[in-house]
């Protein structure tokens, strides 16, 4: 047995508006954490500043270790508790292109800016205990310059995807 109901044409619409709008709230929540608040980037950024400043001590073998161990462990901590105050958690299939690609652009341009400022402080005729914060604010600020930008272009990709075929379809 068929049973065949009619569409109503308003009703799909406030229907698909209903879907629509809890959707739009999902990427305005997004939009706002990538342009608003800077909380994640500035303790990131100081916990390297801290990491970078330390590294120009003559420490032992053990003792770099140990640097380093810290050093991933409070940006561990820094990313799970930042994760855990998010609100709206995407789904990974929301993830494209560009997010990959302000990941690797922030460690190329990060990493780089490490290297270039380790190699002009060495050029430098300054102390071992001055070079090593001269390195580390260079690199702490390219790393904060680069990265709230970069977050919004990533972010802003997310709201116009799936809008073609949804068009599409009301199309039909």
């Amino acid at each position: 047995m068929i049973v065949s109901a009619s569409v109503d044409a308003e009703q799909a619409w406030k229907d698909l508006q209903r879907i629509r709008v809890p959707q739009e709230r999902v990427y305005d929540e997004v939009e706002r954490c990538a342009a608003g608040g800077a909380g994640a980037t500035y303790v990131t950024a100081a916990i390297m500043w801290v990491f970078l400043a330390g590294m120009g001590l003559d420490l032992p073998r053990w003792g770099v270790w140990l640097a380093l161990a810290g050093y991933v462990a409070l940006l561990g901590g820094a990313a799970v508790i930042f994760h855990r105050r998010s609100r709206v958690r995407l789904h990974r299939t929301r993830y494209d292109w560009r997010m990959s690609a302000v990941f690797v652009g922030g460690m190329v341009v990060t990493g780089g800016t490490v290297l270039l400022s380790g190699r002009l402080v060495e050029e430098l005729p300054l102390e071992p205990m001055l070079a090593s914060p001269v390195q580390a604010t260079v690199s702490a600020a390219v790393f904060v310059l680069f990265v709230r930008p970069a977050n919004r272009w990533a972010v802003g990709s997310l709201r116009g995807r799936g809008e073609p075929a949804a068009r599409e379809e009301s199309g039909r």
